[in-house]
């Protein structure tokens, strides 16, 4: 053999190694990469809620017609803030946990529910989500004032900028109560005694 055709080999042998070895891993890869298990998918029924955050969707009301499409869109916590009374028929959640997917609920049945402890609860749900999620009352309006509470006092945000995110969750007819909350958290803040106080409450 000449020297030449021997160098042909020699250099021909380790392309075709390493084309056989690309071909043996490409399936590998393939399964790796990311599926509707790990994050929602396009998908119509999605469409009428909003995304404020990276795999949490926010919105209003749902029903058992709908738990196959969300399931097959990709989720898989449901976290309910709309008290069983506000669906009376409808087993919520055995018809979530029967399609597949995690159920919570934090009932808020008004205004008066909007306290600390009731945000701290929304915070460590949201923080436990198990994969992409959805968060829904009657309209989303008590969805958004939670967001926006939560924003204020467990992530530091200005008024304004606490009711803005509250807005991209679903916040509306609940803003005055939100903008109250707050506005008598800083007068507390700002009294000098307990007389004071007592006036923010008066005020408000």
């Amino acid at each position: 053999m000449s020297t030449s055709s021997s160098l042909q080999i020699r250099v021909a042998l380790p392309i075709a190694l390493a084309l056989a070895l690309s071909a043996c891993t490409t399936p590998a890869a393939s399964a790796a990469s990311p599926t509707h298990d790990e994050t929602t998918m396009q998908s119509p029924v999605l469409e009428r809620f909003a995304t404020p955050v990276d795999g949490i969707h926010s919105g209003g009301r749902i029903t058992a017609d709908d738990l196959p499409a969300l399931r097959a869109a990709g989720i898989r916590h449901v976290i309910n803030l709309a008290p069983a009374a506000e669906t009376p028929g409808f087993d919520e959640a055995g018809a979530v946990r029967a399609a597949g997917m995690r159920y919570d609920t934090l009932p808020i049945a008004g205004a008066g529910d909007l306290d600390r402890e009731t945000v701290v609860v929304f915070d460590r749900l949201l923080q436990a989500a198990d994969g992409p999620t959805l968060v829904y009352c009657a309209s989303g309006n008590r969805v958004g004032a939670l967001a926006a509470l939560r924003a204020a006092w467990l992530h530091g945000a200005d008024e304004d900028a606490a009711v803005e995110e509250g807005r991209r969750w679903g916040l509306r007819g609940l803003e005055g109560e939100v903008r109250g909350r707050l506005a008598r958290e800083r007068c507390v803040a700002d009294a000098r005694d307990a007389d004071g106080a007592a006036r923010c409450d008066a005020a408000g």
